[in-house]
């Protein structure tokens, strides 16, 4: 029997998943097969892991429960969404309150418009409510993570490094600030 292993759930923040443009091509033969998304640091990613505020929730389903959350962390919003499929994840959000920390772990969800603008949401696979500490290490960790892959571009050993330039500025200051952002909120 072949094994199983997940694939790494990255931290990202929610300002760098907002700036994400790029969805790459599936194999559309293998109906199970990643979709993955290229982030503007270099990231190709298809599972996220994120800490923030739960700030606002709603049951959106029609026919049977489907909840969207507001998950906000120190450079803005994401968006989950749960319903039947993600049982564990429906039932932490229908009892969560309003502001709580949330930790998330979850597919990126992608969403190509008609003028090509992608929209990311993610479909979580487990969320959990944390503690501020949670949320603090979370942050700190996600900012060393995002300067690594800043510095990968810079000095051009990141393996991603000819599809971020194709598609995206090498201009990479305001992810720079968008990191002290992050970590000034910690004070």
């Amino acid at each position: 029997m072949a094994s199983f292993a997940r694939e790494v759930a990255y931290r990202i923040f929610a300002q760098e998943l907002r700036d994400t443009a790029v969805a790459l091509e599936r194999d559309l033969e293998d109906i199970y097969a990643p979709q993955y998304v290229l982030t503007p640091t270099g990231a190709k990613v298809n599972r996220v892991f994120v800490v923030g505020t739960l700030t606002e929730k709603e049951d959106i389903g029609t026919d049977a429960e489907y909840w969207r959350a507001r998950i906000s962390d120190p450079t803005g919003t994401f968006f989950a969404y749960a319903g039947q499929y993600q049982l564990d994840a429906t039932r932490v959000l229908t009892d969560a309150f309003v502001p709580e920390f949330l930790a998330v772990v979850g597919k990126i969800g992608v969403y190509t418009t008609e003028d090509e603008r992608v929209i990311t949401s993610i479909r979580p696979e487990t969320i959990s409510v944390v503690d501020a500490e949670t949320r603090n290490r979370w942050i700190l960790e996600t900012a060393r993570q995002t300067l690594d892959r800043i510095k990968e571009l810079e000095n051009g050993s990141s393996p991603h490094l000819e599809m971020v330039t194709e598609h995206y500025s090498l201009d990479l200051e305001q992810y720079r600030q968008m990191v002290a952002s992050a970590l000034e909120s910690l004070q």
